[in-house]
């Protein structure tokens, strides 16, 4: 992750011109001259002549407003900076700084508004800021992604007065950008990092790098006992006049193609968001470890076409577009046609690969088509299907009836967690690796399932 500097959204400056025809109004001082002005009134019941001198008092103030008013800074000469200092990425909060620069020689207070889709943020943020003459004066806000994708940014709204605050001017600054929110990337470092650091440690305790795990070559050492004949090499132990044995590692530069299923099912929320984000960002941290580990990883997301693919690759720029892909994912209302994905998939990756698909299962009385297009596959691919569990699901499932009405629904709900089970044991069976986790548990499960299949060397 330490390229992903690329993803941060380019800085947006430009200068400030008229919000409507006249973009002028009166500041807060302006009322309270007026409001002080009303104390003639008083004297004015006894002597009408004292009405003069309100009138007198109010072009006062009216002459004040236009003398503040030819002093403020022209439009021009303010400009206004969009500053990012990290990717919008779903469910993180981050900082946006706006610079407002003043080019004029007067003190100007300003109040910013910025145009904040709901996507990342639920209310306009406002920021207060003063600004010296020939200077320039930064505020911050908040934004927490609720959703991925591409969003539109607006322009930034700004009122500045001067030193009196008697008169104001009302100017727009043309900061439209299109942005686009990643899935969670703290996470997916976050686990990345915890999961291999932790299989690191009982690897090493386990003496997990030995003989038989993996088929590639590392390096020649002596023979010890218990070494297989295989694994001696002979010619080297002809040159030596000592046996010599072969030592080999997890083999790296494997395929490994990350399937997602967009289709309706995985519209379904659990924690504030749907299981597509929640298989979005599980992807993430696999592919992450699997290019760590030095795999080419694909990427195919589908509903009832494919809708992003990637062909399998590896590096830095692999994982951007990666990451750029992910994030224009979103859920159908359709049922995904997995029998399509599944042959294509299978035109396009002729060698055998790992396919990590996720998806979940359709609560029919027939056989799930997406059972069947992980059947396909298997001949040829080693396939580790990954269902997305309903907490509530599980939750109902074992809970103990109080009444009639909760009996049928617990054993509606033991039914049906039931089923999912036979049917995953079904694909255990026939060669597939096959699990059903919680939508908040996929990524360690995900990133643990790989490693295992990679020290038992199964693909």
């Amino acid at each position: 992750m330490s390229d992903l500097g690329k993803l941060v959204p380019p800085e947006m400056e430009a200068a400030a011109h008229f919000y409507k025809r006249l973009g002028a109004a009166f500041g807060e001082r302006f009322f309270t001259l007026l409001l002080v002005g009303m104390i003639w009134l008083a004297p004015a019941f006894f002597d009408p002549r004292f009405v003069y001198a309100l009138l007198a008092w109010d072009g006062l103030v009216g002459l004040a407003w236009i003398v503040d008013l030819a002093r403020l800074p022209r439009p021009g000469e303010l400009s206004v900076r969009r500053v990012w200092h990290s990717p919008p990425a779903l469910s993180i909060s981050a900082g946006i700084d706006l610079v407002v620069a003043n080019s004029s020689p007067r003190m100007v207070y300003a109040t910013a508004i910025d145009t904040v889709p709901p996507q990342l943020r639920k209310e306009p943020p406002t920021l207060k800021l003063g600004v010296a003459g020939r200077s320039e004066s930064t505020g911050t806000y908040q934004i927490c992604p609720a959703q991925r994708g591409d969003v539109q940014m607006g322009d930034c709204y700004v009122r500045y007065q001067g030193v009196f605050r008697i008169a104001e001017r009302w100017v727009k600054v043309s900061l439209g950008q299109t942005i686009r929110i990643y899935p969670n990337l703290e996470e997916a470092k976050r686990h990345s990092i915890y999961l291999l650091r932790s299989r690191q440690i009982a690897m090493e305790k386990r003496h997990a790098r030995m003989r038989g795990i993996g088929r590639e070559f590392e390096s020649l050492r002596e023979y010890q006992q218990g070494d297989e004949y295989r694994d001696i090499c002979w010619t080297a132990a002809a040159r030596r006049g000592k046996l010599v044995t072969r030592v080999y590692q997890v083999e790296r530069s494997q395929t490994v193609w990350i399937v997602i299923d967009s289709g309706r099912l995985m519209r379904a929320r659990v924690g504030g968001f749907s299981k597509l984000d929640h298989a979005v960002n599980s992807a993430l941290s696999l592919a992450q470890v699997a290019l760590y580990s030095g795999d080419r990883v694909g990427l195919v997301a589908y509903g009832r076409a494919i809708r992003q693919q990637v062909p399998a690759d590896k590096g830095s720029a692999h994982l951007r577009q990666l990451i750029e892909r992910l994030a224009v994912i979103r859920e159908e209302g359709s049922e995904a046609d997995h029998l399509q994905m599944a042959g294509r998939l299978l035109t396009d990756q002729k060698r055998r690969s790992l396919i990590v698909w996720l998806t979940d299962l359709a609560e029919t009385a027939m056989t799930p088509e997406v059972i069947e297009a992980a059947a396909m596959m298997m001949p040829r691919h080693l396939v580790l299907l990954v269902v997305m569990g309903q907490p509530d699901l599980g939750e109902l499932a074992e809970k103990t009836p109080q009444d009639k009405s909760e009996m049928y629904q617990v054993a509606a709900a033991q039914e049906m967690v039931h089923r999912r089970e036979l049917l995953l044991a079904r694909l255990r069976e026939r060669g597939a690796l096959a699990m059903e986790v919680g939508s908040g548990a996929v990524s360690p499960a995900l990133v643990n399932s790989y490693l295992e299949i990679k020290e038992r060397s199964q693909l």
